[in-house]
């Protein structure tokens, strides 16, 4: 089983975990760094996650995770908000953070350009729409997206 099956696992377990304590799941990692091996899982909520809500899904997440028994190495599961670069991952994320600082990273080149940052201007049927500066603007196509997160606001 690869980091990736493991990860997706992992998220369709932990998703139920965090909707119960009012949170949205926003990403799941599992990667080794350093000789350990780390389960990262991020929420978020509106008004921020506190200390007591991460504490509560990792008491619950690492009871079920104990349960299901598949993950065939040692970790430290942490579990934390997503900061203030919070990764959009899916649509209803460009919906919600409309009119957001963002950067975005494509797969390949548009217009000569692999990285867009702006203000997230619109999201449609056919991808994001970010004002890149004055008065230019770019629209993404949803299957270009490779990464895409919040821009920290000065």
């Amino acid at each position: 089983m690869t980091a990736e099956d493991i990860a997706g696992r992992i998220e369709e377990m932990a998703r139920p975990v965090a909707e119960s304590k009012g949170l949205e799941l926003v990403e799941v990692q599992y990667a080794g760094e350093g000789g350990r091996r780390y389960l990262r899982v991020f929420l978020d909520k509106p008004g921020g996650v506190s200390l007591d809500d991460c504490e509560a899904v990792s008491r619950e997440l690492d009871r079920v995770l104990d349960d299901a028994d598949f993950i065939p190495h040692s970790y430290v599961l942490e579990v934390s908000s997503p900061g203030l670069e919070r990764p959009l991952k899916r649509r209803e994320d460009f919906v919600r953070f409309n009119g957001r600082l963002v950067l975005i990273h494509t797969y390949a080149p548009l217009n000569g350009r692999k990285k867009f940052s702006g203000r997230l201007m619109d999201s449609g049927e056919n991808g994001v729409t970010v004002l890149a500066g004055e008065h230019e603007t770019a629209t993404i196509p949803w299957n270009q997206i490779a990464r895409a997160r919040l821009a920290v606001e000065l």
